[in-house]
Order: structure tokens, then sequence, then C-alpha cells
């Protein structure tokens, strides 16, 4: 039965395949570890846990890298949200995040960088991470909105 109340931009909205709700729920699980990441920073016992490299980019961590990490991980699970309840503006939330993600590993490895040491290895390795998943969502975002199942 046909929704008369939905708008026609969401009456035209193409079913998309079911690929789409398994790369929209590992995009939410993975920026949700993220999060997740975003709190233990703040968690004294959680930091004991933490190599002595990380409490490094920890401590010397600016404002505006703190800040870039907001937008990095919280970004990142709203576009994911909203890439799965099927909205446009996925595509420039994701754009943001990896903005954010860029700042955010700049720094990590600025700090790390002078200790070389594993922690340089480590970071190293979730910059290109990151950074390869930021593309790939935008990427996948755009895809998704050419062919319809996002509006």
């Amino acid at each position: 039965m046909p929704n008369f109340a939905a708008t026609a931009d969401e009456r035209t909205l193409i079913k998309p395949h079911w690929s789409f709700w398994l790369i929209g729920a590992v995009a939410l699980i993975w920026n949700g570890l993220g999060v997740l990441n975003f709190f233990m920073q703040f968690n004294p016992e959680a930091m004991e846990m933490m190599p002595e490299w990380w409490h490094a980019v920890i401590e010397n961590r600016p404002i505006w890298a703190t800040l870039s990490m907001v937008v990095a991980v919280f970004g990142g699970a709203f576009g994911a949200i909203l890439l799965l309840v099927r909205k446009r503006w996925a595509l420039q939330v994701f754009i943001a995040s990896l903005l954010g993600v860029v700042l955010t590993m700049a720094h990590s490895l600025s700090v790390v960088g002078p200790m070389v040491e594993v922690g340089f290895r480590q970071v190293f390795e979730a910059v290109v991470m990151s950074i390869v998943i930021g593309v790939f969502l935008i990427w996948y975002a755009y895809f998704a909105k050419s062919k319809g199942w996002i509006k």
C-alpha cells in the first residue's frame, strides 16, 4: 500500500542491495569503536593499560587535535547512522569526519614520530587504515546516492 504521507523523494528511493546494510552496519561499528576509544582516553583506569607512547599522544594533544578527534569519531558514527537511514547528508558528514581523521592523525604522528619506537608503526598503521576506511565511506555514500539508495 503506498504511503501518501511520504514526500516525493522518499517514494523514489530505490531498494538498496543487501551489501548496503552490511557496509552501513560495519561503518557504524567501526566508528562506534572510535567513539569508545575517545571516551576511554578520559578514563584513568583504561589509560593505565595503554603503552607509554599513547600517553604521550594524549597528554600532548592540543585542543584543536581533540576537536578534530571529536569530528572524526562522532562524525563518522553520525555519518553511518545517516547512511543507514538513507539520508544524503551522510556524504558530507563522512567528508568532515575524514578531515577530522587527517588532522587528528597528523598530530599523533608528530608526537610519536620522534619517539621512533613500536608506537610509531602502530600509529602509522592506524592512520593508513583510518584514512582508507574514511575514503571508502565517502566513495560508498556517493555510490549509494548515485544508485538512488539515499536521498
